[in-house]
């Protein structure tokens, strides 16, 4: 058994701590360090935590003995190499989420106190770990389409997830988090070398802020969706009435809901709409990264990769196309779509949809 300390006690905190809940053999929870009273609590009733291993602050974490064999990072993306080099230091083992850091130079220290400490890093690129991935890599080292030769990959983030986090939330702003690209989309780069792996020679890469900007704001819209004419409101695909609100109203308590309001109550999201940002008109210019783009690889031997982020998409699994030298593959989380050039098609339905990420 792994005894965890989780720093960062956000939603992904949580997803990721709630595996030593599901198998409580093989990982405890012995301690979080978590600014907010309110998911401090959540975690002590759920892990049964005492109240010195709950900690205002990951550095008072530090001051304290070491508490586990590994510690889970899920702070927001600026905090993440100053925060896993002193973890590292204090002699824990790693899970970091993605990204690693927000700039090279950070990325590069963190490797270097990797090899320094000799501790174990394990990023959390979670799409290779999925049965869907298994099996489609699986498929590809068998040869199933010959040898791959192009990948085109798509990634559909889904309009209202991208109001959510990236025009309302906490990676709207680069300067305080961190590139779209890097934000989302790290996991899909990951995914490209994972299912096609070598050296990449050339990287191209076009994209920007389109549809999210106050020229683009509707007449009459009010600064808050709640105050909004019902008129302009229900016309908007964006609304945080819809998104937030009826989603509650349909029962659905978990993600986005308690990003917003925690808990999850109907006083709580109101308020939280009332005065915070995730009751803001998406067309007020406060968001900076992207909304969409584009990447292009060339690699060394002449292969070829392309890959769309798309804020503006109905939200669904990733979506994958390998082209090889004996067929071609179309994969979707569940369905993976196989032509072979001398067999013709045959459909493997994995039966579940778990592509793996958010």
């Amino acid at each position: 058994m792994v005894n965890l300390v989780v720093v960062g006690g956000g939603s992904r905190g949580w997803a990721l701590a709630f595996f030593a809940l599901m198998f409580p053999e093989r990982a405890r929870i012995a301690a979080l360090a978590e600014p907010r009273s309110e998911r401090r609590q959540a975690f002590r009733e759920a892990f049964g935590l005492e109240e010195r291993a709950l900690f205002a602050h990951w550095r008072d974490l530090l001051e304290a003995p070491r508490l586990g064999e590994a510690a889970i990072v899920a702070l927001p993306d600026r905090l993440h190499a100053e925060a896993a080099i002193a973890l590292m230091e204090k002699g824990y083992h790693l899970l970091l989420e993605k990204p690693i850091a927000p700039t090279w130079e950070e990325v590069l220290r963190v490797a270097e106190a990797k090899a320094r400490t000799g501790r174990i890093v394990a990023l959390a690129h979670v799409l290779r770990y999925t049965p869907y991935a298994r099996r489609l890599k699986a498929l590809l080292e068998e040869g199933a389409i010959g040898e791959v030769v192009s990948v085109q990959h798509l990634e559909p983030v889904g309009h209202w997830h991208f109001a959510h986090s990236f025009v309302r939330g906490n990676w709207r702003k680069e300067g305080e988090s961190s590139p779209f690209l890097l934000a989302k989309s790290v996991h899909d780069l990951d995914w490209l070398l994972f299912l096609m792996p070598g050296e990449v020679a050339r990287v191209a890469s076009f994209g920007g802020l389109y549809h999210f900007r106050p020229e683009r704001r509707p007449k009459g819209a009010a600064e808050r969706c709640l105050l909004c004419p019902e008129e302009v409101e229900r016309a908007c695909p964006f609304s945080a009435r819809r998104i937030y609100l009826e989603a509650y109203e349909r029962g659905e308590w978990g993600w986005p809901l308690d990003v917003v309001a925690f808990p999850v109550t109907r006083e709580n999201l109101e308020r939280a709409l009332a005065e915070g940002p995730y009751g803001e008109c998406v067309y007020l210019g406060k968001n900076d990264v992207a909304d969409h783009q584009v990447v292009a690889l060339e690699y060394r031997d002449g292969r070829t990769a392309s890959f769309h982020a798309e804020g503006l998409s109905r939200m669904r699994f990733r979506e994958t196309r390998l082209f090889g030298t004996g067929g071609e593959i179309w994969g979707d989380g569940r369905y993976i779509r196989i032509f072979d050039f001398v067999k013709g098609e045959r459909i493997v339905d994995l039966k579940v949809e778990a592509e793996g990420s958010i």
